[in-house]
């Protein structure tokens, strides 16, 4: 039992750590979003360069090294809100197989400024499977969150490196909770 007081208090002292500076920014009229104060905006060639895809997202915010982002995504959806606890499910089984391993830390949906959101936390992991492949299995720490408004699907992403997850899991929830969707 002498660990409940030693928790108690590493709980106590976690509730006053600082809280991580967010710039707000408004990516439209009816969207906006916390940005830690140390990243910036990735230009539209470094967005195609890191994010190759036939729909770029919305906006790619990165942190000084480029080793952490925070992207924000749109695609269109024939599924409404109400269907969230399916697509909960749904979006799971999609995230398992975009990698080798996934660790999911939460999984729920949840109310950030009045708004429901479906909400993923894990470490995923990318392994090369070639028989004489070298290579060191790719971790990242991940934060994803998903929105339907009308006939879009908005996906909010934070990633960093998994053995930077205790340095970026409290900024990574922030961001989560800044995002004000209007409807």
């Amino acid at each position: 039992m002498k660990i409940t007081p030693f928790l108690l208090l590493l709980l106590g002292l976690l509730a006053f750590a600082p809280k991580p500076k967010l710039t707000t920014v408004k990516l439209a009229s009816s969207l906006s979003v916390g940005v830690p104060k140390e990243f910036s905006a990735l230009p539209d060639d470094g967005i195609a360069v890191k994010y190759p895809s036939p729909r770029k997202p919305l906006a790619v915010y990165t942190n000084p090294s480029g080793r952490v982002d925070y992207s924000v995504a749109v695609r269109p959806t024939t599924f409404e809100s109400f269907d969230y606890g399916v697509l909960l499910k749904i979006y799971k089984s999609s995230i398992q197989r975009l990698y080798t391993k996934v660790d999911f830390i939460k999984e729920d949906i949840r109310t950030v400024n009045g708004r429901d959101f479906m909400y993923f936390e894990f470490v995923s992991t990318v392994s090369d499977s070639r028989r004489n492949s070298q290579l060191t299995p790719i971790k990242r720490y991940q934060v994803v969150q998903y929105a339907i408004e009308g006939s879009q699907l908005y996906v909010f992403t934070f990633v960093a490196p998994a053995d930077e997850q205790a340095q970026w899991q409290p900024t990574a929830q922030a961001v989560m909770g800044a995002i004000a969707m209007k409807k």
